[in-house]
């Protein structure tokens, strides 16, 4: 299997890894801050908003074009901030729509792209590893790890899932 075709199916694993570990959350909980003054919510907007983001990019990679000017994304932090500013108001359940469908949009961006992009060393490969399949898995171990300390305060309930009900 080349390293495009890894890669994708590590998207695709990954970003169920993240699905799995919202699963069951409710509104409540979803919006509960943990992360700095993030939520579950606010992880899920800051992926498909760079999902969104670099989706337009991996087009251009395809084109043989550079991913986006030199300098647009230097202030990950503002970028991130802008995301979640764009979503407030917005459900919980279409902010879980939006990242489904954010996923893929970003994954069909990419089978579009070029084998050799996705080589060691390819236009592709680093922006794709970075905002898929690393990034679903960064994000889905501190959900797993926060409910796992969540079940773990004295007090919560368990549900069949495992996870704290407060």
């Amino acid at each position: 299997m080349g390293d495009k075709a890894r890669l994708l199916r590590e998207a695709d694993e990954a970003f169920t890894e993240l699905r799995r570990a919202v699963e069951d959350l409710t509104d409540e909980e979803m919006r509960q801050v943990w992360l700095g003054s993030w939520s579950v919510r606010e992880i899920l907007i800051h992926i498909s908003g760079w999902h969104e983001a670099m989706t337009p990019a991996l087009g251009r990679i395809a084109g043989g074009e550079a991913p986006y000017p030199a300098g647009t994304y230097d202030d990950v932090d503002a970028w991130n901030a802008r995301f979640v500013l764009r979503k407030t108001g917005v459900k919980t359940d279409d902010v879980i729509a939006e990242l489904d469908a954010s996923h893929t949009n970003f994954v069909g961006a990419a089978r579009s792209v070029p084998d050799q992009h996705f080589e060691s060393g390819g236009g592709a490969r680093e922006l794709f590893e970075g905002t898929g399949p690393g990034h679903c898995r960064e994000h889905a171990a501190q959900i797993r790890e926060w409910r796992r300390a969540a079940h773990d305060r004295p007090g919560a309930a368990t549900t069949d899932a495992g996870t704290a009900r407060n």
